[in-house]
Order: structure tokens, then C-alpha cells, then sequence
């Protein structure tokens, strides 16, 4: 097999062969002069082609007869020659291409996008082409899954419930970009990929910058940044339209349409899209929209502006806890198990923790003004208006309706159907007869937000010198409440948690219970920048400093005069360096290194949700280092790099009987080695492969004590984890990327994925037995194959393309997430399986 193989590779090497001659050139933007590097070229109809190298340059084997070549560059216009090499083939000279999006070098500096073999980061860059051809109807993160040091799964099974971690960091510490304005959480610093599902609709490029990376914001990139630019608007008129359908009754359909530049010099670019279906996890299904519109106008030849408008509003039914591998074998449904919903009405209900709702839309208001043509500021004024929550069972029995999060399974007098579905008719049944009100209900958590900020940066170009600064504001306020959805039958809810209303007060629909308060964070930051860019030297030093408070308000447990709790100041830090060495055009070395404060979360400053503040919080540190080496010729290159990252006084609380303990010195050291490698052996023929193997440890074991009130010991504790091994990623992953054009339209491609080392999650902290120091269960090795295809062809006039892509090919039965039990084995762990084989098709029209 594998003969045979060598074999067909050699014949299609020494056929592409034949009767070829080199065609040379340099690609240049067509107003700065500058080479552009990365620019491809390929013989137009076929998937022959090259890349420029560091000054532009480039050589391409091809026929010995009249063709054409297609040049194209990230957020330019795509350029075409007609050629006809003679025998000693053809020096096509200088290529000049021209940006056709309305301030694309000004985002670049905004967004702090960086370049390969410029930029001293390890860096991975995802074009717009493999996301339509790999993505299908996977989550967004998952486009990263064949990144080095990246594990991404789809979490519990509900649309946008995916997560994903990084260098085995969550999204806590993953810093994360839309066209550079940073969207982490304001209070917690997560991510919730179900407030930005549809961003696959709208991203032009996508870069994974590992490490400390190159953003000059004050970032808590402790394992890397994502950083996701968008459609902007495109100087080229047309639009398109998209149909998809898939497993478990997949369908979205999406449409796009640009003005193209008008001679008034304004743009406009519009886009929206609908994907629903039942969900592959039973009782999942979904429904999702996104919206996108951006207008441009270029006023003169210093200014311009852009508005950006951007949102995804969506509900999805979820599953709500994990389970035991035993249970999922004694389920008829299997993986798909779902113990988390009902029917209701006719129509599926997710109970607790089984139902969600959002709607995130993010405003941004640019404009670049370029003072001569060295200088550029850009200043982004944006803001996000957020509301939605998930579902939840509560009251006096609301155990009718729960699933024990600790144990994966129903308790004794949970109410179900014969068929294993939550019995809401009969709760509301119950509720019906009671003469005190509901004693189970259906109330919604809501987190809301108000989200305003200013972002504006000053680049200044010296020569070879360039020098960045700029300031960076925000402001937050998040508001956390329950509201009463659905009374279930009853007529009223007795809730005595708020101290401003009368006790016993019989609460209705849309009436606040059990808690309401509000997260107030003000960030002002300032950072600075100063990078030498030479023809085989570049280097930058980046330092940013903030002022982050946070203030916290109480409608419930506080009388109207003493709501609002002091203000909390910190003022956390970066200092980050690095240099590329450009040996010669085949070799570069790199190296970066960084150090940065984080101020604590503001869970940790205010203790046991009230607004006691916790004195004792301290800043997190982190120390971290990257060293790698670059490889490239016209159709090979190969990367390679090696990390270490030292996490110093992780911020971790533990309360004990309603008194909570600081718990300092906890330390996490995570190092490993990344590479990639990217190969066209023959012009229809593309490989790209990935590995990487890490080493995350907690480093110490840890004493710590806990005080009351009066600062009196109340006793003292222990965590035994030092050298235990960090929970909730593959420290061991790679990937193999094949694509091959069987003929010109048509590709063929597969991906096959492996992950390894990876331990279950645990919380450290629970840790205070001796003889439990050692690592979590680690999760059973897999590997999957994924297949897509891609045919273009034409419509009439019009260029269409049809999309296929199957995920899991061969149906491999996987766990790709698991939460540790108390033996730290298989039978007591609670895990997710990953999905079985799905797929989805689509066609895609341009006009």
C-alpha cells in the first residue's frame, strides 16, 4: 500500500515535469512600493502555484504555453497575467497589486497583525479558503483543532457550547481580538463562542499568535491570542449566496452583497445568515442568526472612516451535565444521552442548565487618519449592548426537574416521563394543587451587559523604526439576576432573598428572585511600542501599564443607601520583547519573552457574593519564553519552536462553611515544543502537518490558612498537587492535512487528527489528602479523519461552488472531555463523548 503509493506521487512528480520552464517576478502594493510577501500565484484553472518570498520575488515551474497567472494577497484585489514562456522561460518583471479594502494597512497596525519571518511570535494564520472548506458545520473554534497546542471540542453537545484552550490555557487566558478591540469578559475573562456563532460568516483572516504574541494591549494572553479579523468593505462590487444542509436536520442558508467602491467614495457591505436544526446531542436543537454590515467612506486622502456593525442573536436547548461512561452504555441513546429536557407544549424544554439564549451585538466606529505618510493613527470607538441568559429549575422541589451536576444522574424523586424525558406536565400538575405557590419553577440567570470603549493607537514610521502608542479605555457594567419565566402551572413563587420588599411577597413572570447585582469594571490603559524592522533584522519592545477597578452593587441583600461597595484599584503591567533573524532567505530564528501582572477576577475580590472585599487577592504573574527556527523554499516550510511559561499565585479562592481562604503561592510551569510543516511536492498537491507535545504541571504543594471575621485562625490546609499534571487538554496533539485537485475545479482533501496526555479536570484546590496526590484520570488517546470536498463550476455567467465535508469518517468512539471523580479512574469520572459521523453539504453562488 504504502508502495504504491510512493509510486503514484513519483509519477505525477515526473509528469509535472515534463516541459516546464520557470517564470519569475516581484509582487509590490501598487502605492507604497513595498513587496508583499506571502503573495500567491497561481496558473489560473489549476491549483499550481508559489508564494513570494521575504523581498517579494518569486519562481514558478510552468508549461510551455499560453496561460494564466492569478496573483493573490490578504485584502487586495486579485491580479492576472497572460503569459507565454519561451524556452528560457520568462522574467514577468514587477507585479504591482492594489489594497481593495477601505483601510486595510490602517486595521493591520490597529489589530497588531503579524507576519511570518517579520514578527518574532510562533504564529499560525487561517485564510477565509480553508474555513469554507474544513469548517461544514463544526463550531468556529474547531477551524483551530490542526493548530499546534490547541484542543477544541464541542464541550457538552449544544450549539456554540464548544470550548477551547490554548498551550493548555482556557479562554480565561487566551486573549481574544475582533478587529482588534478585545472581547474576554470584563468580570471573569471567558469567551462564550455562543455570543459569536456566527463569526465563521464573517472572518476574512484568522491568526493564533501562541505565547505572549504581538498585541501591545494589556492582554491576559497567558497561552496565546486570537486574533479574528472580519469582512471589511471590498473596493470589488458582487456578493454571493449560500445554502447548506447536514445531520440531524442541519440547514443554514446565508447571503452577502458589497457596493464596491462608489464614486462618491462610499461603500457598503452587507451580509446575513440562518442556521438551525435538532442538534446531534438529543434535545439540542437550535436556532441562530448573524448580521453584518459595514459602510465606509473615504473623505479624502488623510481620512476615513468605517462603522461596523456585527451580532448573532440565538436560543439553543442544551445538556446539562456530564455523565459515566457505564451510563452512557446502558442508555439506548448512547453519546446522545441527554437527561436535561422535556417536552412542554408540545415542543422541546430544556430544564436546568438546559436551555440558552443571547444576543451580543458589537458597534464599532473607526476612523484612520493618515497625517503624512509615515504616521497613522487609528482610533476604534465601540460598544456592546448585551442581553440573555440560560434556563434554570428552581424553588422549594426543584429537584423534580434537576440533574445532579455531581453525579450525572437524577436524584431519587426527580419527576420523568416512561421514556426518560423531565416530566414537566406532572410538575405542573403538582404545582396546581399546591396552596403555597409553586414549589418547582422555571427561572432564567440572566447576565447582561453594557460595554463601552475607546481604542486609538499612533504608529510612526522613522526609517527602519517603527513606534507605536496608544490608549486603550473601557467600561463595563454587568448586571446578574433570576427572573421568573415560567411558574409551571402555580400562580406565584414565595422568595424572601431581597431585604427591600416584604417578606413572603408573591413574585409572578418576570419578577426578579434570589439574587440581583451588578459588576462595574473600569479599565484605562496605555501602551507603547517601539519595532526595528531591517532587511534580515527585526525587533520590537512592547510595555503597557492599566488601571483596572472594580466596584460591585447590591439591590438585594443591601438596603437603597448602601448598595454600592467601594471601588477596588489595580494597576497591572507587561514588558514584552522579542527579535527575528532573517539568515538567509531559507532560515530565520526567533526569539521572545515576556512578564506581565493580572489583577485578580472580580469573583475573587468580592467574597461569597456579597460586597465584602477580599483584602488579601493578589496580582498573578507570569514569566513566559519562546525560542523556534523557520525553514522555507518555494513549495517547503517547516517550523519549529520550544516555550516555557511559569504562572505565579494563580488567584484561587476555597470557602469553608460559608468563610472563604485566599490560597497564595499556587504556581503553574507549562513548557513544550510546537512545529508545523507545509509541503506542495507537485502543484496539485498540498500537505500540511502539525505536533505538538507539552508538559503542564502544578509546581508545588501548598499550606494555606483560613480566618474569620476577627482575622482568628480557624484552621489551616494543605493541597497536595505539586507535580501533578494540569487537567482539560491534550498536552500531546497533531495533524496531518492532505489536498489534492484530481482535476482542475475539483479537490479533494482529509485531515487526520491525534490526541494524547490528556487529563481529566479537577480542581486543585480539593486536593488536601496526602495520598491524593496524584494526577487526574487521563482520558484514553484517539485520533479522528475528517473529509471534504470542494467543485467549482459555473451557473451561466455566474462562478458557484459546491461544498462537502464529513467530520469523523470512520465513526471513532471518543471522549473528548471529562471532569475527575474521586477515585481518579474511568468508572468515576463524568465525561463527554465527541460526536459520531457527521456531515453537511452546500453550494455556494457568486454574483
Amino acid at each position: 500500500m504504502s508502495f504504491l503509493f510512493l509510486m503514484t506521487i513519483l509519477l505525477f512528480v515526473s509528469a509535472g515535469l515534463n516541459g516546464q520552464v520557470t517564470v519569475t517576478g516581484k509582487v509590490i502594493d501598487k502605492d507604497t512600493q513595498e513587496p508583499l510577501i506571502g503573495a500567491a500565484i497561481v496558473v489560473e484553472g489549476t491549483s499550481k502555484g508559489t508564494v513570494t518570498n521575504l523581498n517579494g520575488s518569486f519562481e514558478l515551474p510552468v508549461e510551455q504555453k499560453q496561460q494564466t497567472l492569478l496573483f493573490k494577497y490578504l485584502g487586495y484585489g486579485d491580479h492576472k497575467e497572460t503569459i507565454n514562456p519561451g524556452n528560457d522561460g520568462l522574467d514577468m518583471g514587477t507585479i504591482s497589486m492594489k489594497s481593495n479594502v477601505v483601510g486595510l494597512n490602517e486595521v493591520l497596525v490597529l489589530t497588531s497583525f503579524a507576519r511570518d519571518k517579520e514578527t518574532p511570535v510562533a504564529l499560525s494564520t487561517i485564510q477565509p479558503a480553508t474555513i469554507d472548506e474544513k469548517l461544514g458545520s463544526l463550531e468556529f473554534p474547531q477551524i483551530l483543532k490542526s493548530t499546534p497546542s490547541v484542543y477544541a471540542t464541542r464541550g457538552s453537545g449544544g450549539f456554540g457550547d464548544s470550548r477551547i484552550y490554548l498551550r493548555g490555557f482556557d479562554t480565561n487566558n487566551i486573549g481574544v481580538l475582533i478587529n482588534g478591540v478585545p472581547v474576554n469578559d470584563m468580570e471573569n475573562g471567558r469567551v462564550y463562542w455562543s455570543n459569536w456563532s456566527g463569526l465563521s460568516d464573517v472572518t476574512k483572516t484568522m491568526q493564533v499568535q501562541r505565547g505572549l504574541g504581538a498585541s501591545k494591549l494589556a492582554l491576559s494572553s497567558v497561552g496565546g491570542t486570537i486574533n479574528i479579523l472580519t469582512n471589511s468593505t471590498d473596493v470589488a462590487k458582487g456578493g454571493s449566496f449560500y445554502s447548506a444542509v447536514g445531520n440531524n436536520g442541519y440547514r443554514k442558508q446565508s447571503v452577502n452583497a458589497s457596493t464596491g467602491l462608489m464614486e462618491n467614495n462610499w461603500s457598503v457591505s452587507l451580509m446575513g445568515t440562518h442556521t438551525y436544526g435538532d442538534g446531534y446531542i438529543n434535545g439540542t436543537s437550535f436556532d441562530a442568526w448573524t448580521y453584518f454590515m459595514n459602510v465606509s467612506k473615504i473623505i479624502n486622502d488623510q481620512h476615513r472612516i468605517s462603522f461596523t456593525a456585527f451580532g448573532a442573536p440565538q436560543w439553543h436547548n442544551q445538556r446539562g451535565t456530564a455523565s459515566k461512561i457505564q451510563a452512557y452504555r446502558d442508555d439506548p441513546d448512547g453519546i446522545r444521552r441527554n437527561l436535561s429536557y422535556g417536552i412542554r407544549d408540545g415542543k422541546i424544554y430544556g430544564g436546568g442548565y438546559g436551555y440558552n439564549e443571547y444576543h451580543k451585538p458589537q458597534l464599532s466606529l473607526n476612523h484612520y487618519w493618515n497625517i503624512d505618510k509615515n504616521t497613522i493613527i487609528s482610533t476604534a470607538l465601540y460598544a456592546s449592548v448585551s442581553q440573555g441568559g440560560g434556563r434554570r429549575v428552581d424553588g422549594e422541589n426543584g429537584d423534580w426537574l434537576n440533574i445532579d451536576y455531581d453525579t450525572g444522574e437524577p436524584t431519587n424523586i426527580t419527576l420523568q416521563t416512561p421514556d426518560g424525558l423531565l416530566d414537566f406536565e406532572e410538575a405542573a400538575r403538582r404545582n396546581g394543587e399546591s396552596l403555597t405557590g409553586s414549589k418547582a419553577f422555571v427561572g432564567m440567570s440572566v447576565n447582561q451587559h453594557q460595554w463601552y470603549g475607546l481604542l486609538s493607537t499612533m504608529n510612526k514610521e522613522l526609517g527602519n523604526i517603527n513606534i507605536t502608542g496608544g490608549f486603550d479605555g473601557r467600561y463595563y457594567i454587568g448586571e446578574h439576576y433570576k427572573e421568573i419565566t415560567d411558574l409551571l402551572g402555580g400562580e406565584y413563587f414565595l422568595d424572601d432573598e431581597s431585604i427591600n420588599r416584604p417578606e413572603s411577597t408573591p413574585l409572578k413572570e418576570g419578577d426578579k428572585y434570589a439574587y440581583h447585582n451588578d459588576g462595574v469594571v473600569a479599565w484605562g490603559g496605555l501602551f507603547g511600542q517601539m519595532e526595528y524592522v531591517g532587511a534580515n533584522y527585526s525587533a520590537f519592545l512592547t510595555a503597557s501599564v492599566s488601571q483596572k477597578s472594580y466596584q460591585r452593587i447590591d439591590y438585594f441583600q443591601y438596603e437603597p443607601d448602601n448598595q454600592k461597595s467601594d471601588w477596588v484599584n489595580f494597576t497591572p503591567w507587561s514588558v514584552k520583547l522579542g527579535a527575528n533573524y532573517n539568515a538567509t532567505e531559507e532560515h530565520n530564528f526567533f526569539v521572545n519573552g515576556g512578564y506581565f501582572t493580572r489583577a485578580p477576577y472580580f469573583s475573587t475580590i468580592f467574597l461569597n457574593y456579597t460586597n465584602e472585599i477580599n483584602d488579601g487577592a493578589k496580582y498573578e504573574k507570569v514569566l513566559s519564553f519562546d525560542v523556534g527556527y523557520g525553514f522555507s523554499l518555494p513549495n517547503f516550510s517547516a517550523k519549529i519552536n520550544g516555550y516555557w511559561t511559569n504562572w505565579q499565585d494563580k488567584g484561587l479562592v476555597r470557602s469553608f462553611n460559608n468563610e472563604t481562604a485566599n490560597i497564595p503561592g499556587i504556581n503553574a510551569l507549562h513548557t513544550g515544543i510546537e512545529s508545523e510543516i507545509f509541503w506542495k511536492p507537485i502543484p496539485e498537491l498540498y500537505i500540511k502537518g502539525m505536533f505538538s507535545w507539552g508538559d503542564w504541571t502544578w509546581e508545588d504543594d501548598i499550606d494555606f490558612s483560613l480566618f474569620d471575621d476577627n482575622n482568628d485562625l480557624i484552621d489551616s490546609y494543605s493541597a497536595y498537587i505539586g507535580g501533578v499534571h494540569v487537567g482539560n487538554s491534550a498536552q500531546i496533539t497533531s495533524a496531518l492535512r492532505v489536498d489534492y485537485e484530481i482535476f482542475p475545479g475539483l479537490k479533494l482533501g482529509a485531515d487526520v487528527n491525534y490526541y494524547g496526555k490528556n487529563y481529566a479536570e479537577f480542581d486543585p484546590t480539593n486536593r488536601t489528602k496526602e495520598n491524593e496526590k496524584t494526577d487526574s484520570w487521563q482520558l484514553p488517546d484517539y485520533n479522528t479523519v475528517d473529509m471534504n470536498l470542494k467543485y467549482d463550476f459555473n451557473i451561466g455567467s455566474l462562478d458557484a461552488s459546491l461544498y462537502g465535508k464529513v467530520n469523523n469518517l470512520l465513526n471513532t468512539e471518543y471522549i473528548a472531555d471529562a471532569r475527575d471523580g474521586d477515585k481518579h479512574n474511568a468508572e468515576t469520572a463524568l465525561v463527554y463523548y465527541g460526536f459520531g459521523t457527521t456531515w453537511s453539504t452546500g453550494l455556494k453562488i457568486k454574483f
